[in-house]
């Protein structure tokens, strides 16, 4: 079992991907907007503040219902994101970008901007969203600007049914992280579908192989490059999309899954091969959770096996 972050902690997806790959998430703290953007191959600039969106489902009192706004799907995100295009407040420039479903990306790019400002995303239904609030000084002006954009963007979503509000997370700015593929020495390597997972590992130096969410497609990709690279990151969104959901049954089909194409994965020869998660998203809670992460490690030639 391993912790992503530390005893306690319940991670995000940013923070637990980067311990996995050896940075530590506490002195290295990414906003998971910077990772939105860099998985979107968004043209960031020194100076923009990013941060990851979420069009909800607000009731009459203002009070969240959905957080995922009924999972919009990708094609509606595009046309909610076009209604919020072109917001510009005290000179600063609002951009909005669709990331997938539901989720889009907000960049704020302006004069005398700051990352260091709270969520408006409460994080649970049944509550209103919060108020951005500034950690310093420094953060007083960015946060004012959100929440003025946010009560611009409620107006232009008014007339939605499901998706007549929106969520903020993860303001961050462009961080400076050693390059793994320096620090290793070797041809490091992503294959994965969702824009986080492409822009954490964009961020530390992989190379990033676009692909599908389908096993079969994975497979492709990784066979393709098997000779070009030293070391491959495979993701897996759909076990960690169904714990969000409750599904457990779905959960556990999809892992059989998983399971069912290990052995094609083996007959590559990995010298070295991990399963594991970046943090653990029980069915039971609907949510990420502080619970360690199981880890199976197969490396035949190195290490010797444990009673596990």
């Amino acid at each position: 079992m391993h912790q992503p972050v530390g005893a306690g902690i319940t991670p995000g997806s940013g923070p637990g991907h980067l311990g996995l790959f050896g940075y530590d998430p506490i002195e290295y703290d990414v906003g998971r907007g910077i990772l939105s953007a860099l998985g979107i191959d968004f043209d960031l600039h020194t100076g923009d503040v990013a941060a990851r969106g979420n069009f909800c489902t607000l009731d009459a009192a203002g009070q969240v219902t959905d957080r995922r706004a009924g999972r919009q799907p990708t094609h509606r995100g595009r046309e909610l994101c076009d209604k919020l295009s072109g917001i510009k407040i005290d000179a600063v420039e609002f951009i909005i970008r669709p990331v997938k479903k539901y989720r889009f990306l907000l960049v704020m790019r302006g004069d005398g901007l700051s990352a260091d400002v709270t969520d408006t995303d409460p994080h649970r239904s049944g509550v209103e969203p919060q108020a951005a609030e500034a950690n310093s000084e420094k953060g007083r002006k960015t946060a004012a600007l959100i929440n003025r954009f946010v009560t611009a963007a409620g107006e232009r979503l008014q007339d939605e049914d499901a998706a007549n509000g929106i969520l903020l997370r993860g303001f961050g700015s462009l961080p400076d992280l050693p390059n793994l593929a320096d620090v290793t020495k070797m041809r490091c390597k992503a294959i994965a579908a969702y824009p986080m997972y492409r822009g954490v590992s964009r961020l530390i130096g992989m190379e990033v192989i676009e692909n599908s969410d389908v096993l079969d497609d994975k497979h492709c990709a990784l066979k393709h490059a098997w000779d070009t690279g030293d070391f491959f990151f495979v993701h897996i969104k759909k076990t960690h999309a169904y714990g969000e959901d409750g599904d457990f049954e779905a959960k556990r089909e999809w892992i059989e899954a998983v399971d069912n194409w290990l052995p094609q994965i083996l007959e590559l020869e990995p010298d070295v091969l991990v399963v594991t998660g970046d943090h653990s998203t029980p069915a039971s809670l609907s949510s990420h959770s502080w619970h360690p992460v199981p880890v199976l490690l197969h490396a035949p030639k190195t290490v010797r096996p444990d009673a596990v």
